[in-house]
C-alpha cells in the first residue's frame, strides 16, 4: 500500500510522466539512433550500412559546403534573432494601449502567423519574382530572412503582450515622477521588466532560425550557388536526395550541439543577476 506522503511524493512525477514519455520517443530515442548513424555508411548499400567509425565527421569538416552552410545557418541567426527581440518588443509595447481599433492592428500583425509557411513562402517568391532577389547570391539569403522575420513579429508580440500584463502600473508612475519621458521609462522600467520574455524569445527564435528549413526549400532550394543553402537544408539534402544517411546524421549531431550551446549560452547570459540590466 501506498501512504499518503509516498503519494504525495509521486504527484509531481505523475505530472511529469506524460512529457518524459515524449521526450523519450521523440527525442532521446532519435537522437541516440541518429548518433549510431552517424557512425555508419550508406553509401554503397542503403540496406546493409557498414561501420566507418568517425569517417563521416571527418569528411564532414573537411568539405567546404559544410562550412558555406554552417555560415550562412550563422548569418541567418545574427540578423533574425535581435530583429525578432527588438521589433515585436517595440509593437507590443505601441499596441498595449488602449486607443480605438487597436484590436484590429494586433489581428492584422498576428495574421501571417496563422497563414501556412509554405503559402507565405510561395507568396513571397512571385512578390520577389519581379526584382530578382531569389536569383541574387548577394541578396537570396535576406530575402528569405525577411519572410521569417515578417512571419515571427505577431508570434512574439503575443508573447510580450502577455508579459506586459504583468507590469505594475506604479513602475511607471514613480518613472513619470522622476520625470522620464517616454523612451527612458521604456529603457529603465519596462526592458528590465521585461527581461524574462525576453531571454526566452531570445531562445526561442535563436533555435528556430538554426533550424529554418521551409522557407528556404520553398523559396530558393538553397540556391543561386548555395548561397541560401543553410544546415538543415543540407542534411535534408543529403538524407533524402542522396540517401547518404549517415553523413546526414553526423551533420545533424554536429548541429545538436551547437544548438545546445547556444541555447546554454543564452540561458547563461540572461540569467546573469536574476535577469538585472
Amino acid at each position: 500500500m501506498i501512504n499518503s506522503k509516498s503519494l504525495k511524493i509521486l504527484i509531481p512525477y505523475l505530472f511529469l510522466l506524460p512529457a518524459g514519455i515524449i521526450l523519450i520517443l521523440f527525442f532521446f530515442i532519435p537522437f541516440f539512433e541518429s548518433f549510431i548513424l552517424s557512425f555508419q555508411s550508406y553509401r554503397h548499400d542503403i540496406y546493409n550500412p557498414q561501420w566507418v567509425g568517425p569517417d563521416n565527421y571527418i569528411k564532414l569538416f573537411s568539405t567546404p559546403v559544410f562550412w558555406e552552410t554552417l555560415l550562412n545557418t550563422f548569418i541567418y541567426v545574427i540578423v533574425v534573432v535581435p530583429a525578432l527581440v527588438v521589433l515585436p518588443l517595440v509593437i507590443a509595447i505601441a499596441v498595449s494601449r488602449k486607443l480605438a481599433g487597436i484590436g484590429i492592428f494586433r489581428t492584422i500583425i498576428y495574421i501571417p502567423v496563422v497563414v501556412s509557411l509554405v503559402v507565405a513562402g510561395i507568396a513571397w517568391k512571385w512578390v520577389y519574382a519581379p526584382t530578382g532577389w531569389l536569383a541574387n547570391p548577394g541578396t537570396s539569403l535576406f530575402a528569405v530572412m525577411f519572410v521569417t522575420i515578417w512571419k515571427g513579429l505577431g508570434y512574439y508580440m503575443v508573447i510580450y503582450l502577455a508579459y506586459l500584463t504583468t507590469m505594475p502600473k506604479d513602475l511607471w508612475d514613480a518613472a513619470e515622477i522622476d520625470g522620464a519621458g517616454t523612451v527612458q521609462k521604456h529603457l529603465s522600467v519596462t526592458v528590465p521588466h521585461m527581461m524574462p520574455a525576453i531571454a526566452l524569445v531570445s531562445i526561442i527564435s535563436t533555435i528556430s532560425a538554426m533550424k529554418v528549413f521551409v522557407e528556404i526549400y520553398v523559396m530558393t532550394k538553397g540556391g543561386p550557388l548555395n548561397s541560401s543553402k543553410t544546415i538543415v537544408y543540407y542534411i535534408y539534402q543529403k538524407a533524402f536526395e542522396n540517401l547518404d544517411l549517415g553523413y546526414a546524421s553526423a551533420a545533424g549531431v554536429i548541429l545538436l550541439v551547437i544548438i545546445m550551446l547556444i541555447s546554454i549560452f543564452n540561458m547563461k547570459f540572461f540569467e546573469r543577476g536574476n535577469y538585472s540590466c
